[in-house]
């Protein structure tokens, strides 16, 4: 991604570069090691291409940001229904407490942070180069 930001009330709330953004969703049996253990491995994933166009380099290799927006609506659960369910959804005061410990984590790995504002109406916009899109369950459901 080359760029992104997010805006609230017409105001930028955050923006950044090169990077990821990163839809952040928080299930209701999640936990801090859960935060720290998936914004590791968001640091360390190896997805921006090299020299030869390869997938080997990683944010931290690249010295990109991450655009981090809390996301609850991906817990939806619409099967064998019309109007999804978000059961599986941490409330508010866990979602809130992990993502904070998510984004500030990344901070601490060196990597340049911007979030959007915590249960807020959001826009989001970016240019997704490729583009690619990986999906990542803490739980390794898929």
């Amino acid at each position: 991604m080359s760029r992104a930001r997010v805006t609230v009330d017409g105001k930028v709330a955050g923006e950044i570069g090169t990077g990821l953004v990163i839809l952040l969703g928080v299930g209701r049996t999640d936990t801090p090691s859960v935060a720290i253990a998936m914004s590791e491995k968001i640091a360390n994933l190896r997805i921006f291409e090299d020299d030869e166009r390869k997938m080997n380099r990683s944010l931290l290799n690249v010295k990109g940001s991450a655009l981090v927006v809390s996301q609850f609506t991906l817990y939806g659960d619409a099967r064998g229904q019309r109007r999804p369910s978000f059961i599986a959804a941490a409330p508010p005061e866990l979602a809130k407490e992990l993502y904070e410990q998510f984004s500030e984590n990344l901070r601490g790995l060196g990597i340049t942070v911007a979030t959007g504002i915590f249960q807020a109406m959001m826009s989001v916009d970016l240019v997704n180069e490729g583009p690619v899109t990986i999906l990542l369950d803490s739980d390794k459901a898929f």
